[in-house]
């Protein structure tokens, strides 16, 4: 893969991917699927080595994973109790405390990458990604279930500069550091910056992705002289990296790395329109330093969702979308309106409310986190406006989230019009996931903001066509084409949507059947991540010549 860029030639080979997610090892989010699937096309499409480094986890066993210890670090030490014949120190200061944590690197070669996962006390102890849990909280009280761990910032420095140490050790030197999100994005700096990684990894460009620029997804920290003592970045570059007066590791990226968002139009509203103030303006704040976000959507693997192989999904038939081969479908519908009928066993699924088992009835979906930024309560709004006027419509909401948002869902399963005509499965499992956007007709996303969106792609896949709040990554849903979506993001004009999406139900289903068709034609020519690859290696390019500059 070449491109000319004035007279240098530049050809992306080696790699390294710096995340705290993972699909299949640790994940919380959409992280995770981009991280492994851009990884492994690159490795197998790009001509790339590629390697990925994210924590050990407590709640993962590496052995059972198929991992081994990598004999890298020059002694043996004691982690957690256990004593490793290969570790290395990493410089952790605290203010004030001049100390080190020990650390080793198991790893294993999963679909043509490498994956090193760090032990160390700091990680072994989590068991989960980012949240405490509910025997977290059991153990020691303030630890509160949903809530960040406490030392999250020194979490995220671990990781990097260990990611940064393991290269050196293995004598790898990177063409790109892939950086993804705020937990590894203060690593470009760390690289240039540091008297003991400037030199080794001054070929090495860095790009920096932004899948989450909402307020609370920065992993920004208040206290600029602990980033200072962690990090070991000068002053200057801690004073400089400073939005709303915390240290943020986005703004400290931007002197040193490539920066991009997870989809166009998200780039485009961070920078150029008022939807930047649910990130503390971080897009104008890099913007008015002359630092741009490119934007590269997200792509999908559409064979991680045949529907023509139904037993891997869980499915209780086959069906072909871009064949426009629906039988199947119905049969997927009709068996989840029989299990709700009859109250599952979800296993960790709790089911409120149930549904009329007749097939014929529209059915519309909701699978995702019980938040505002979802706008959950514009849509359970939205369904009180339209469901006195839609007698036929039913509802499936699969998920988790705030507490008041579960309330109320259980509370409208109960109400007049919401009895037998919505169902709340609280929790989350992937199967039963796979079962309801089967089974469904319409998948509502009324996001207040959505950086890409990976769920309508997939219910795109199924069959289940989107209703989406046009924003961010969400304009790839073309408005009666491959979907509806609307602008002004209120229950009303929600409602009023769905009325219509109702109405062709009704009246015109070869329209709809065309549209999911359509749909899927669509992600496979502009959204698998065989395209999106090739926009990630014109970046990777981009650092590389950056790298070059400084």
């Amino acid at each position: 893969m070449e491109v000319d860029t004035g007279n240098d030639r530049t050809q992306v080979r080696s790699v390294w991917m710096v995340t705290r997610e993972y699909d299949k090892l640790a994940g919380a989010g959409g992280v995770k699927d981009v991280c492994r699937q851009l990884a492994e096309t690159l490795a197998a499409s790009g001509g790339c080595q590629v390697r990925a480094v994210l924590p050990r986890y407590g709640f993962m066993d590496p052995a059972a994973l198929g991992f081994t210890l990598a004999p890298v670090g020059g002694r043996s030490g004691r982690i957690g109790g256990r004593r490793y014949e290969h570790t290395f120190d990493v410089d952790m200061h605290y203010t004030g405390e001049e100390r080190r944590e020990t650390v080793a690197v198991w790893q294993a070669d999963i679909e043509g990458v490498r994956i090193f996962l760090v032990e160390a006390d700091r990680y072994a102890t989590k068991r989960a990604v980012y949240t405490y849990t509910e025997e977290d909280e059991q153990e020691v009280a303030w630890q509160r279930k949903g809530g960040g761990h406490y030392d999250y910032f020194a979490m995220n420095i671990l990781l990097q500069k260990a990611a940064l140490d393991l290269m050196i050790l293995l004598g790898e030197q990177a063409d790109v550091i892939h950086c993804h999100d705020g937990h590894a994005a203060t690593l470009p700096a760390i690289m240039r910056e540091g008297s003991g990684y400037r030199h080794y990894f001054r070929r090495s460009g860095a790009l920096v992705t932004i899948h989450n620029a909402g307020l609370g997804y920065h992993q920004e920290v208040a206290d600029l002289a602990f980033a200072r003592a962690v990090t070991g970045l000068p002053a200057r570059v801690i004073m400089r990296g400073r939005l709303n007066e915390c240290f943020d590791p986005f703004v400290a990226a931007a002197d040193y790395a490539i920066l991009n968002t997870v989809s166009e139009q998200y780039g485009w509203e961070l920078q150029q329109t008022a939807e930047d103030s649910r990130t503390g303006w971080l897009g104008h704040t890099l913007l008015e330093r002359g630092v741009p976000l490119a934007g590269v959507t997200n792509g999908i693997d559409p064979a991680a969702f045949d529907t023509t192989a139904p037993a891997a999904l869980g499915l209780a038939a086959a069906y072909d979308v871009g064949r426009g081969n629906f039988a199947g479908k119905e049969m997927c519908k009709r068996s989840l309106l029989a299990a709700i009928a009859a109250n599952g066993p979800w296993g960790q699924v709790r089911q409120y409310g149930t549904l009329d088992a007749d097939p014929e009835r529209p059915l519309g979906t909701f699978i995702g986190r019980l938040t505002s930024q979802k706008g959950v309560d514009i849509l359970i709004q939205a369904l009180r406006e339209l469901l006195p006027h839609a007698p036929s419509l039913q509802f499936v909401f699969l998920g988790s989230g705030s507490f008041e948002f579960e309330e109320e869902l259980q509370q409208l399963t109960a109400s007049d019009f919401g009895r037998e005509r919505i169902c709340f499965l609280k929790g989350y499992d992937a199967t039963l996931a796979n079962k309801v956007y089967a089974s469904g007709d319409f998948f509502l996303i009324p996001s207040r903001y959505e950086p890409c969106g990976l769920t309508d792609y997939i219910a795109q896949l199924f069959g289940n066509l989107p209703i989406v709040h046009r924003v961010g990554g969400l304009v790839k849903v073309i408005d009666g084409e491959t979907g509806f979506s609307y602008g002004e993001n209120t229950p009303a004009k929600l409602a009023e949507v769905m009325a219509g999406a109702l109405q062709l139900y009704r009246h015109h289903p070869h329209l709809l059947r065309t549209m999911r068709m359509a749909a899927v034609e669509r992600i496979q020519r502009l959204h698998t991540w065989g395209k999106v690859m090739e926009s990630y290696l014109d970046l990777y390019r981009r650092a590389m010549v950056m790298a070059g500059e400084t």
